[in-house]
């Protein structure tokens, strides 16, 4: 063969190594390796990336799904109606209902009572500018005294409804239910409990803007300091006042701007060191429980148009804000964490939701009489929220 000779193989024509032609087909053939090559590596890098893909779609499709799922689950377990207004007791129900029915029906005299009360400010004003004129510190002395005996029958009253929380949250933390099974099976004593937390609202806020209460009861101390009362039986009036060793106990119970709400914590705070067989949560869960079922109440219009009394909707906000004050007073970590069984932010929401001149009262008890809400455990979005 020359140098141009041809070798077939087959149906393969083949030139002799060393022919300069064979460079030409070898750098094609070469080419065109090299683009089937990057064609299979584009088509597998394809086929990966749609896999990875689908795979991402379904992750976060289930992500979203059990989101979703929680979010209802949430939403589904405080999604019952409390008939605050016409619910009977059941035959469970029934004994502790009657008891605390009683002290409920005092609690509405003693409310009016207290909205009632006018104090002695001009009396005690003379007898203060006039302090040798006798005439004037007995007219001051005659009008204090029965106010100061108005102030016992609530002091004592504050005695009696810490012994009917007692009751009654035996009967809504027990360990044979949930919170959720308590308070839809038990509605007559929730609603009885969510009665005791408006009542004492509207004490401490009546209690508040009053000066009068703090400032008769102070004189009547200064006075009977002076005059010892006590063991003096020809003073006029002594059987309708109170001993110097009572007055003491009154102080202590009048001293912080919201005494019934102090009781009330206390008296859940008592219950729970003393019941040693049911964990803490059982109260705290059944608290937070009330707090966010008034919230959906209020959010679900169903449930609101089921309201036949237009005050229905401002009682489950005043026990909405009830029970995330006392929830934050015994709870360790208080209301307002993030660990909060309460959606606290859903809960100031709604109050702000509602016509200002309505529910100021109830924002500035959150902002004011809550234990941690300055804490560092709270969130700056929510103590924002209750800024202004």
């Amino acid at each position: 063969m020359g140098d141009n000779s041809e070798i077939f193989v087959g149906k393969c024509l083949i030139w002799r190594v060393g022919d300069p032609e064979i460079f030409p087909y070898i750098k094609k053939r070469r080419r065109d390796q090299k683009t089937r090559l990057n064609l299979v590596l584009t088509l597998q890098t394809q086929r990966k990336l749609r896999n990875l893909n689908k795979n991402c779609h379904f992750t976060m499709g289930n992500l979203l799904k059990i989101l979703l799922r929680d979010e209802n689950a949430s939403s589904n377990k405080y999604d019952i109606f409390v008939d605050f207004e016409s619910v009977q007791p059941t035959d469970e129900e029934k004994e502790v209902w009657e008891k605390v029915q009683a002290v409920l029906n005092e609690s509405q005299t003693i409310l009016q009572d207290i909205q009632q009360y006018t104090g002695a400010t001009e009396d005690i004003k003379q007898a203060i500018s006039n302090p040798t004129n006798d005439a004037f510190q007995e007219k001051a002395w005659l009008a204090v005294c029965p106010l100061v005996a108005r102030l016992k029958n609530y002091f004592e009253f504050a005695n009696k409804l810490e012994h009917t929380v007692h009751d009654l949250l035996e009967v809504l933390c027990s360990i044979d239910k949930t919170p959720r099974e308590h308070l839809e099976t038990q509605q007559a004593c929730f609603k009885q409990f969510a009665q005791i937390l408006d009542f004492v609202l509207r004490f401490d806020d009546t209690k508040m803007i009053n000066p009068s209460i703090q400032n008769d009861f102070s004189y009547y101390r200064r006075t009977l300091s002076r005059m010892k009362m006590a063991n003096e039986d020809d003073n006029k009036g002594n059987e309708n006042v109170v001993s110097n060793e009572m007055a003491n106990r009154m102080s202590l119970f009048y001293a912080p701007a919201t005494p019934m709400l102090k009781v009330l914590g206390e008296a859940t705070t008592k219950f729970v060191s003393t019941h040693k067989e049911l964990p803490v949560e059982n109260t705290t869960d059944c608290l937070s429980t009330m707090a966010n079922i008034c919230r959906v109440m209020i959010n679900t219009p169903e449930y609101v148009a089921r309201f036949q009394n237009s005050e229905t909707k401002l009682f489950c906000l005043r026990v909405m804000v009830g029970v995330i004050i006392l929830y934050d007073h015994v709870h360790p970590v208080g209301a307002f964490a993030k660990s909060s069984n309460i959606d606290i932010k859903s809960c100031i929401r709604v109050l702000k939701e509602q016509e200002p001149g309505r529910v100021e009262g109830l924002l500035n008890a959150l902002r004011y009489t809550t234990k941690t809400l300055n804490e560092e455990t709270t969130p700056k979005a929510i103590k924002a929220m209750l800024a202004g």
